[in-house]
């Protein structure tokens, strides 16, 4: 069955084509993608199709399409926290997770307070959090090697 364009299915697509450039997804890459998928509403059954699209083994369903899905729309910054949160949780955050969460980022054009505001989300979760002292570490050092 051909995939249906969507922004979720858009944001998917470019994020994924990120994970592969180096033709291999990590168990972390997978992690987040996994997140991603449900939070932008990619179904299951759809993200082998996915994979074949950036594979250039099925048809890009975005080719000569005059929509532009790009840009920031309501829900990207809990889109992205989810992420985040996703690649935190893992004990490395590792250079293919930071190129995907900068890509996640660079798509839906989140902004240096949007950042700012996913941080302190972040902190407040993390006294109540079993993982949250951990996360915070994590954060700090994505942080200093991906400042935004």
């Amino acid at each position: 069955m051909a995939l249906e364009p969507s922004r979720g299915l858009y944001l998917y697509l470019r994020t994924l084509t990120s994970a592969m450039e180096d033709s291999i997804i990590t168990d972390d890459e997978a992690s987040i993608l996994h997140v991603l998928a449900v939070a932008l509403g990619v179904n299951p059954s759809d993200t082998a199709s996915c994979l074949a699209v950036v594979r250039g083994e099925e048809k890009n369903p975005f080719d000569g399409t005059e929509f532009d899905y790009s840009g920031h729309h309501t829900g990207d910054a809990i889109t992205y926290q989810s992420a985040l949160i996703a690649a935190l949780d893992d004990e490395v955050i590792t250079e293919d997770e930071w190129a995907m969460l900068t890509v996640l980022r660079t798509l839906i054009g989140l902004q240096e307070d949007q950042h700012s505001m996913i941080e302190e989300a972040i902190h407040a979760m993390a006294e109540t959090d079993s993982n949250g002292v951990r996360r915070l570490e994590r954060l700090k050092r994505f942080n200093t090697v991906c400042p935004f």
